[in-house]
């Protein structure tokens, strides 16, 4: 089926208590792999690329190859654009094919979050495709936006629904303790507030920095009102080790398909246990 917006798949995911799994790719094999997991478990499926890959690879690449597995799939896949603080990289996803995108301008005060926010979503709805935004900040390292522990904020259920309110964005994903990057001990994420703005925002909300974080919380989370989860350090990781794995047994190896393979199916089986973990998998069909 064709690429789709992620609007309907994160609304069917919030009524019906799961999340979709929503997967940072970087090379053909890595969102092949992810694609397959999707297909093979029936799941819905969110395709993401952050700023840097769509510098690195070219926002009509990377539209072309999801929308030649989505032409291939029977389930519902959406293309996303991931924590993006430029105008002109989201217009230029946007003209490419993506069915949502990310205006990340949570490091600025509220009303100018609300400003550029307001901004892109009313060019999205012109196209009907999805548009995700963030309150407060999420810690760590995404890209080139960098966000200390000590810089970290929590998002107020209140400005959450004015937030929502002023700039009518579909989806929202509120700083609740999580980071991106793998966690260095357990992850303080603040349970009551995912709770709290569940209860009065309307939209679905996304929870960013899912990396490494324990089942039992990841199942918490989404049961509390989280509908995505944004997975990327850690399939990057299972990609690296299966490939440094067969240099390691053959440093000589120049076949690239005697390296990608394996690594195709680390993050399968990675994606497979994500999908799992977010109550997601025989959900294809939900959304309809």
């Amino acid at each position: 089926m064709p690429l789709v917006s992620s609007t309907p798949l994160l609304e069917a995911a919030r009524a019906n208590g799961y999340a979709v799994g929503a997967f940072n790719v970087h090379t053909l094999e890595m969102l092949q792999a992810v694609v397959e997991a999707a297909e093979e478990t029936q799941s819905p499926l969110i395709l993401q690329s952050t700023v840097g890959t769509v510098k690195h690879l070219g926002a009509d690449y990377i539209a072309a190859a999801a929308k030649a597995a989505a032409d291939r799939s029977s389930v519902p896949i959406a293309l996303h654009l991931d924590h993006c603080t430029e105008f002109d990289v989201l217009v230029q996803c946007i003209r490419a094919g993506y069915t949502s995108v990310m205006i990340d301008a949570s490091m600025h005060p509220f009303e100018e979050n609300v400003r550029q926010t307001l901004r892109v979503v009313e060019i999205a709805k012109a196209v009907g495709i999805n548009v995700e935004a963030e309150l407060g900040k999420v810690g760590g390292v995404e890209d080139d936006i960098v966000v200390a522990e000590h810089e970290a904020l929590m998002a107020d259920p209140d400005e959450c629904v004015r937030f929502v309110e002023l700039t009518g964005v579909q989806t929202l994903a509120p700083a609740i303790g999580t980071a991106h990057g793998i966690y260095k001990g357990e992850p303080k994420i603040d349970f009551e507030r995912i709770q709290r703005i569940a209860q009065k925002v309307p939209v679905p909300l996304v929870l960013h920095g899912g990396s490494g974080i324990p089942e039992e919380q990841v199942k918490r989370s989404v049961s509390l009102g989280m509908a995505k989860m944004n997975i990327a350090t850690e399939i990057r990781i299972v990609f690296s080790d299966a490939i440094k794995s067969v240099f390691a047994q053959n440093p000589d190896e120049n076949d690239p398909r005697k390296y990608m393979i394996p690594a195709k199916k680390a993050v399968k089986a990675a994606a497979i246990e994500k999908m799992r973990m977010v109550g997601c998998i025989g959900k294809a069909q939900d959304w309809r």
